[in-house]
């Protein structure tokens, strides 16, 4: 700095782009839908859909070509969903549909082709899913997804989705088939567990973010399983409609939900309030408060 407090042409040139990098993170916008009950309905209905898709295109096309398509349509779909400047419906969702399907194929690969059993597959995606856990709450100091509108979160947030995907994955097909359950029970006992994060935070005061994150990880084997259910044959313990029809049956009712919240725009969160923190100010609770809807 030149005295009487003059800034000199490197300096300025650095205030310069510090200030444009935290602009440039004020104005991404929040990059998840708001979480009401919608939005529980849209991921189980993605989940059972991504499981029953896997493993029809694995059948059909073979597990190597169904992996390929599926990496370069996750792959696609999260290229458009970190270019878009803040949350729109399709780009997030077709998104959340390419990860169950690819989450799918990973955990599949894992056990068909590398013969590693359900049992240590489930062990080893909770610690690399607790492994990205920790590293975004030590570098973000919040898991809110309420506050994911930096790119830096964004990348932590569905790093994170995909290992829930493939945890649920591997450990439905654990519950269902290892353990001798079926998929049925399966899907009842995983019904029975998705209720207690909720009971949890409004009865025991468990705090908003871990009770969505641990009835989010649920949500996969639940959906799944009652997707198994329905498509694979009786000798299995199924309906035997079959993996095809169970997966176009799926996507009726998800296309009629997104496209009703692409009309209404009912999920689209709101921003916070100019210079208040995001994780301070947007909670996480299992749905909208009162406060929040009206």
């Amino acid at each position: 700095m030149q005295p009487g407090g003059a800034r000199t042409g490197p300096e300025r040139g650095r205030g310069k782009r510090t200030r444009t990098a935290a602009h440039a993170a004020r104005s991404l916008g929040i990059k998840v839908p708001t979480v009401a009950a919608t939005f529980w309905v849209v991921k189980i209905l993605t989940t059972g859909m991504g499981e029953t898709a896997s493993d029809y295109l694995a059948k059909t096309l073979g597990p190597i070509v169904a992996g390929g398509i599926g990496a370069v349509g996750l792959g696609a779909m999260l290229w458009l969903q970190l270019r878009a400047p803040r949350y729109r419906v399709w780009n997030y969702w077709l998104a959340i549909v390419m990860v169950s399907v690819f989450g799918t194929m990973a955990a599949d690969v894992v056990h068909v082709v590398a013969g590693i059993p359900y049992s240590v597959s489930t062990v080893a995606f909770a610690l690399i899913l607790a492994g990205i856990l920790a590293a975004w709450y030590a570098s973000e100091s919040t898991l809110s997804i309420h506050s994911v509108r930096t790119r830096r979160r964004e990348r932590f947030y569905w790093a994170t989705v995909l290992a829930t995907f493939a945890l649920g994955t591997a450990a439905g097909d654990l519950t269902a088939g290892s353990l001798h359950l079926g998929y049925l029970t399966a899907g009842l006992l995983f019904t029975a567990l998705i209720l207690m994060p909720a009971l949890a935070y409004r009865f025991l005061g468990l705090n908003a973010v871990a009770a969505f994150w641990w009835a989010y990880i649920l949500t996969r084997p639940l959906g799944a399983s009652f997707a198994d259910w329905m498509g694979v044959s009786p000798g299995r313990g199924g309906l035997g409609w079959g993996t095809g029809p169970v997966t176009l049956a799926l996507l009726v009712p998800i296309a009629v939900l997104l496209v009703k919240l692409a009309v209404s725009g009912s999920d689209t969160p709101r921003d916070e309030a100019p210079g208040a923190a995001p994780e301070a100010t947007q909670p996480l609770p299992m749905a909208q408060t009162a406060a929040e809807r009206g």
